[in-house]
């Protein structure tokens, strides 16, 4: 059974996110709240309520968090904010406020859905064992 939750404009930046986000990946949703709680990133605030929030969904479908496992984590950009700043000699500086959406699915298998890297070759090396 998967599980799901979605946490949408988040006003931090994807880059953020995904750093934090690329850190806690392979761990257990236990384990990745305790790192992410001594983790000294900004960024970490908002991943580890959205994991939170995730385990209380699974709580709610009676499942036991020790045998979930993260299926996917999703950084995705979100809107943007275009603000200006006084520039020197009259001028106008524009930059962006950025935005991310984050969506985590758990698995209550107890294991993560392999990624066989060995087996994706391409059809050319395909091919080349063949003959």
């Amino acid at each position: 059974m998967q599980i799901t939750t979605i946490q949408k404009n988040i006003h931090t930046t994807p880059r953020k996110l995904a750093l934090v986000a690329d850190m806690v990946r392979s761990m257990a949703p236990a384990k990745a709240l305790i790192a992410l709680q001594f983790t000294n990133k900004t960024a970490a605030g908002p991943l580890s309520k959205a994991i939170k929030t995730v385990l209380a969904n699974a709580r709610c479908q009676n499942l036991d968090s020790e045998n979930l496992v993260f299926e996917k984590i999703e950084i995705n950009e979100g809107p943007v904010m275009k603000r200006f700043r006084a520039g020197s000699k009259g001028r106008v500086k524009r930059y962006k406020k950025r935005m991310s959406h984050i969506k985590i699915v758990l698995n209550d298998e107890g294991k993560v859905p392999s990624r066989n890297t060995k087996n994706n070759k391409s059809k050319k090396e395909e091919e080349k064992t063949k003959e």
